[in-house]
C-alpha cells in the first residue's frame, strides 16, 4: 500500500521565463530552490513553497494551452489572507475579493502572467479540510 505523504509540486509551463520568475518571487515571496539547466542555459526552475512542497516551471516557447492540456489551478495556503491580498493589489496585480467558501476556508484568486490560476487559501478552525463532514458547493 502507498502511503502519499503531500504535494510534492505543480509543473507549469511558462511563455516567459523571467516574467514568470518575478511574479513567483514578487507577488507571492516564492524563491528559487534552483534552476534546470540544457546546454548551459536556464530552461526551468523550481520554487520553494515551504517545507518539501514546490512549484516546478519550464519554459515553453509557442505553447497553447486549453482546458484539457493545463493544470487547473493550484492552491497555496497563506497565513493572513487580507494581508496576502493587500500585498498582491500593492503589486498592480488583480486579485478578487476574500470569499467565504462552502468549506469555510478564506479564499481569493489570482493569475500568473501565463494564465495560470493560483487559489490562495486560508483556513480556519471550522474548516472541512481538518473537520471533515461534506459541504454543498455553491459554485
Amino acid at each position: 500500500m502507498i502511503k502519499v505523504k503531500q504535494v510534492a509540486h505543480v509543473c507549469i509551463f511558462a511563455s516567459d521565463l523571467e516574467a514568470t520568475r518575478s511574479f513567483y518571487r514578487n507577488v507571492l515571496g516564492l524563491d528559487t530552490q534552483f534552476n534546470f539547466l540544457r546546454d548551459g542555459k536556464i530552461f526551468g526552475f523550481y520554487l520553494n513553497c515551504g517545507g518539501r512542497s514546490h512549484v516546478e516551471v519550464f519554459q515553453k516557447d509557442g505553447a497553447r494551452y486549453s482546458d484539457l492540456n493545463q493544470i487547473n489551478h493550484f492552491c497555496l495556503e497563506v497565513e493572513n489572507i487580507d494581508a496576502a491580498i493587500a500585498h498582491i493589489r500593492s503589486k498592480g496585480i488583480d486579485v478578487t475579493a476574500k470569499k467565504h467558501a462552502c468549506d469555510d476556508t478564506f479564499q481569493a484568486w489570482i493569475r500568473d502572467p501565463n494564465d495560470v490560476k493560483i487559489e490562495l487559501f486560508e483556513y480556519t478552525g471550522k474548516s472541512a479540510q481538518f473537520t471533515g463532514g461534506d459541504r454543498i458547493a455553491d459554485w
